[in-house]
């Protein structure tokens, strides 16, 4: 497999985000996810003949601040067309989108990969609508919810500058945690708010030419996203690699399977005979109407991460972390106010809270308390606590929240620090084993390590690590 390493896979991504309209994009039927099939659905977003769609003016004016969040230049004139094609979601045998005209284009957005901060592009944001569901029944067959005809959605398309599934993953946190911000949309995953294709290709590590793509369809999980593209990357290499030839076309993921599968073959813009839709005007926006949809969108993630770097001491990486979902990022702010260790808060939450909160999830509840959490890091950065007692008591917390300086107090468990008593067990845990003395006496430094296990065992886990390395250190250099 080592010829893998050879090539670079090309990747880019359409993300399609419902917005969050109280009603549809060309009539006034909700958009009220859940509700029984075929309760949301009126003649105009099944289109049916004799109907006139239409525009929610709030579309526009979410896609718009869409754009201006993620620095796209904003038409003044813009169009809506029809796509044509036959799925049997889509009652009217088109789509309404929009083609060479888009509200949004040439755009980006900055992400932490492996070699630091990096742009991608994003080529346009357009308005567009959802189509229908179909569900299967083993006794009825297949049938159609018309529901989700005419939700209103945008379009995302970024330029193909991802490189790794990583990046990929990166690119649509971030992407979400900037719709969020913005308030257009609820990005809810599971709910299919957010979805995304990816567009991937492969070509040998040093040409300029791309690949041939193929896309995969309606993904809505970031572990869906990064291991669908890991195997596509690594089938679409072992193709070349066996002399067969990479076809365009449509595939799909299988999740249970890990694998993805031929579904048909993909289809090019010229393929659904874009035309404008006859019965909707263009869209005019002036340059007032513009910046008041900007003096409207609150503080952006990117914004906050600048100003955890410089208040708070954080890395690029670690701001990232806590940006890409607002609730946390809000959480954090406020706990960070009631300890004077906000960058120990931080570190907290990232490497010992994020691995025990649901991973993949679109709703982030943290059962803690902040000012609790808040308490450890204080405790902790003070010293009247260790690490080590931090993470248990953040966990215990976890679990059944409770204040954690009471807690310490009832079970006795502030970090010994004075050199007479840490003194002592230091001397007994030399004594008690002789046979890790003796490996430190022949050289083998990682000796020490035995020792010091042994001497937090018998301080209950409280010893302040640093004072013992100290203690340990100067007793054995005497030996």
């Amino acid at each position: 497999m080592q010829f893998i390493k050879d090539y670079e896979m090309v990747c880019g991504l359409e993300v399609h985000v419902e917005l969050k309209t109280a009603t549809k994009i060309f009539c006034s039927c909700p958009t009220t996810f859940g509700a029984a099939p075929n309760t949301q659905c009126c003649p105009i977003c099944t289109g049916m003949p004799g109907t006139l769609p239409v525009l929610n003016r709030q579309v526009v004016d979410y896609a718009i601040k869409a754009g201006l969040a993620t620095h796209c230049e904003i038409a003044h004139y813009s169009k809506e067309d029809r796509k044509n094609y036959f799925y049997p979601d889509l009652p009217k045998a088109y789509q309404i989108s929009q083609y060479d005209l888009p509200l949004c284009e040439h755009g980006y957005l900055e992400i932490e990969s492996e070699k630091g901060p990096k742009k991608i592009g994003i080529t346009r944001i357009h308005i567009e609508e959802d189509a229908g569901k179909l569900v299967h029944d083993d006794t009825h067959g297949t049938m159609i919810d018309c529901n989700r005809c005419g939700v209103p959605l945008i379009e995302i398309v970024s330029e193909p500058d991802i490189r790794t599934a990583e990046e990929a993953v990166a690119y649509v946190k971030k992407l979400r945690a900037i719709i969020m911000y913005t308030g257009v949309s609820d990005c809810k995953m599971n709910e299919g708010s957010l979805r995304c294709d990816v567009n991937l290709s492969v070509r040998k590590k040093g040409e300029e030419k791309f690949g041939t793509r193929t896309e995969m369809k309606n993904i809505n999980s970031f572990v869906f996203i990064q291991k669908a593209i890991e195997y596509e990357y690594k089938r679409q290499v072992e193709a070349i690699e066996a002399g067969e030839t990479i076809v365009q076309e449509t595939r799909r993921y299988d999740a249970n399977a890990n694998k993805t599968f031929s579904m048909r073959k993909k289809e090019d813009a010229n393929d659904y005979r874009y035309f404008p839709d006859p019965d909707l005007p263009p869209i005019i926006m002036t340059d007032a109407a513009i910046k008041a949809l900007g003096d409207s969108i609150p503080q952006l993630p990117d914004s906050r991460k600048a100003e955890y770097v410089e208040k708070y001491g954080l890395s690029a990486h670690d701001a990232e972390m806590l940006i890409n979902n607002k609730s946390i990022a809000d959480y954090f702010e406020a706990a960070a106010k009631q300890t004077a260790y906000p960058k120990l808060l931080a570190n907290m939450m990232i490497s010992e809270l994020f691995a025990i909160l649901p991973q993949d999830s679109d709703e982030v509840e943290i059962p803690i308390d902040g000012a609790h959490l808040a308490a450890i890091a204080t405790m902790a950065g003070d010293g009247t606590i260790n690490s080590s007692t931090a993470k248990k008591l953040l966990r215990q917390i976890y679990e059944n929240d409770a204040d954690p300086v009471q807690i310490v107090k009832d079970n006795d468990l502030a970090q010994i620090s004075d050199p007479e008593i840490l003194g002592k067990y230091v001397e007994e845990a030399i004594a008690a084993d002789p046979k890790s003395v003796a490996a430190f006496k022949a050289g083998k430094a990682s000796a020490a390590k035995a020792i010091m296990g042994k001497i937090m065992s018998k301080t209950g886990g409280k010893g302040n690590p640093v004072k013992i390395n100290e203690l340990l250190d100067a007793a054995l250099a005497k030996l």
